[in-house]
């Protein structure tokens, strides 16, 4: 494995999304875990900035990563942040999980310029086809847990995703569907299991 995949820790959406961000850029990462994706886009984009988290241990892990982190619970918003705070604000494999959802996406395009979201699409079409003919919640390598003990909350399409950033003034200004790590073009809400998004506030 090189070092530039090591650094990705196998999470295929970090290429994406280190593909969108500008060398030398800003970036706040919201519920950065141990702090992965920060340590990498610093050492492929030269980025500057500071995940947030909650968990004790994930903050332990940043600190361990050589990360900037910020104890904090992003359901209760970002208002420690002044408006435009940041070149890109990221939200990775997290967007399901928020409750507040509606609220946090508006607070991450007043502290960044842009936004990055990347989730798991629930419309792929081995989530369809455990819902429809095995009749049980999805299990799959995006959605991972059992219905009883998922951290996620608020499951979502890609159609829905666009959806919503239609409704809410909300310019899509990239997207890249992935399956297995590589992009899918044919059918993507179909066909893809994880999505990421770049956007901005329509001026």
């Amino acid at each position: 494995m090189t070092e530039h995949e090591q650094l990705a820790g196998g999470r295929p959406d970090f290429d994406a999304i280190a593909g969108w961000v500008a060398p030398r850029a800003t970036v706040l990462d919201l519920g950065c875990g141990d702090g992965l994706l920060l340590k990498y886009l610093t050492g492929t984009r030269g980025v500057t900035g500071y995940g947030i988290e909650i968990a004790d241990e994930n903050v332990l892990g940043c600190v361990k990563n050589g990360v900037n982190v910020i104890q904090s619970d992003l359901e209760r918003g970002l208002q420690g942040f002044d408006a435009g705070s940041f070149d890109y604000v990221i939200l990775s494999q997290t967007l399901q999980a928020m409750r507040r959802t509606e609220a946090i996406v508006l607070e991450m395009l007043r502290v960044g310029r842009q936004a990055i979201v990347t989730f798991p699409n629930f419309g792929h079409w081995r989530a369809r086809w455990q819902v429809a003919f095995g009749g049980r919640m999805p299990v799959s390598d995006s959605l991972p847990y059992e219905w009883y003990d998922t951290p996620n909350v608020h499951l979502c399409t890609i159609a829905d995703f666009e959806r919503f950033c239609a409704g809410h003034s909300i310019r899509v200004l990239d997207r890249i569907v992935l399956h297995d790590g590589r992009p899918v073009g044919l059918l993507p809400n179909l066909l893809g299991s994880l999505a990421v998004f770049r956007f901005e506030r329509m001026h």
